[in-house]
């Protein structure tokens, strides 16, 4: 498929996917007789993964990373598996520190209900 249609698959704007290209994280495309690219919708699953990783908060240079070794193959699984591992436990403490801020908001929220 066309940039266009991958994009509006993805929710990625045409610019980003490009950018994704340029620095990486797509490695796989296609160009078509035309030169024009030619994604694969077997990517539109990769591109969901590295979405998932940017809204949990894992930076473009990890993500990089996981992108690197992913292309080497399986002999690379554990280190990636550490690599999320790692992720996950950072995210796991965001968690909680956002429910600790919650927890005093709702506190808060709590005290102007009942004094005024």
């Amino acid at each position: 498929m066309n940039i266009g249609q991958f994009a509006t698959l993805t929710g990625l704007s045409a610019h980003t996917l490009r950018y994704y290209e340029k620095i990486g994280l797509l490695q796989s495309v296609v160009r078509n007789g035309s030169g024009h690219r030619d994604y694969a919708a077997k990517e539109a699953e990769w591109i969901g993964f590295i979405n998932r990783l940017k809204e949990t908060g894992m930076p473009l240079k990890q993500i990089l990373t996981y992108a690197e070794l992913r292309v080497q193959g399986d002999v690379t699984a554990g280190q990636r598996q550490q690599l999320l591992e790692q992720h996950a436990t950072q995210l796991a403490e965001r968690i909680r520190q956002e429910q600790e801020h919650l927890a005093a908001l709702k506190q808060k929220i709590h005290y102007y209900q009942t004094h005024f």
